[in-house]
């Protein structure tokens, strides 16, 4: 059983038990969250699709840990000009534990 949710404004192909990178989340390490945007279902084969979302559809997840992604290094050049910028981030990430899928 799978079901694509609506995390932090991105959407996410999960399954129970599996961890996944969110953007940051309020809470702390440990807590539980829940989430209603349900926007599809799979059941042994059986796919039901929200008008947008589920209704009565939730996920239980608990925040893991919060860290940080890898550097992404942003590099702008205008070629004959002389002009070269660069700049980095590294993103705030939430890894979340799916405990429980309610359809």
């Amino acid at each position: 059983m799978y079901v694509i949710v609506d995390i932090a404004g991105q959407q996410f192909k999960v399954e129970q038990g599996q961890e996944v990178f969110v953007n940051r989340l309020e809470g702390e390490e440990g807590a539980n969250v829940e989430f209603d945007k349900v926007l599809l279902a799979d059941q042994d084969g059986t796919v039901t699709i929200g008008t947008p979302v589920l209704t009565g559809a939730k996920i239980d997840a608990k925040i893991v840990a919060h860290v940080r992604g890898d550097k992404v290094t942003v590099f702008h050049k205008k070629r004959r000009k002389g002009y070269q910028k660069s700049n980095g981030f590294r993103a705030d990430l939430s890894k979340v534990l799916i405990e429980k899928i309610t359809v």
